[in-house]
C-alpha cells in the first residue's frame, strides 16, 4: 500500500492575488493562485523553466506597497501556470506573507461561519 505524504512544511492557502512576476529586465503581470511561506502557485504568460531564478511581486489589494521577493526558484510549470518556490525570505518579506495568509486564513474562516 502506498501513502501520499504531504511535502509542504508551511500551510498553503487559496489566494488570487495579483503579482508581477520578473526575469531578468522583463516583467510580466500575472495571478497568484495559492501562497504559503515558502511558495506560490502563479498563472501568467510569461514562459519560466524549472530551476529559473525569478522576482515576485504580490499586490495586495488595499496595500500601497506590493510583498517583494527578490529570489523565488521555479519548481515545475504546466502550461501556463508554474510553482515557486521562496529562497531567502527576509523578516520583513515574511511578516508579510504570514499577515496575507492570515488575512485569507480569517476570510475563509469568517465565510463558512
Amino acid at each position: 500500500m502506498l501513502i501520499y505524504m504531504e511535502r509542504r512544511q508551511h500551510r498553503r492557502v487559496p489566494a488570487h492575488v495579483k503579482s508581477l512576476v520578473r526575469v531578468n529586465s522583463h516583467e510580466v503581470e500575472g495571478e497568484t493562485r495559492d501562497v504559503s511561506l515558502s511558495g506560490a502557485q502563479i498563472e501568467s504568460s510569461l514562459v519560466v523553466q524549472p530551476g529559473r531564478q525569478i522576482a515576485v511581486k504580490l499586490i495586495v489589494p488595499g496595500d500601497d506597497t506590493p510583498i517583494l521577493i527578490e529570489q523565488a526558484r521555479v519548481q515545475w510549470n504546466v502550461d501556463r501556470t508554474f510553482g515557486v518556490r521562496f529562497v531567502d525570505l527576509r523578516p520583513r518579506e515574511l511578516d508579510e506573507l504570514e499577515q496575507l495568509i492570515d488575512d485569507y486564513i480569517a476570510l475563509d474562516e469568517e465565510r463558512q461561519s
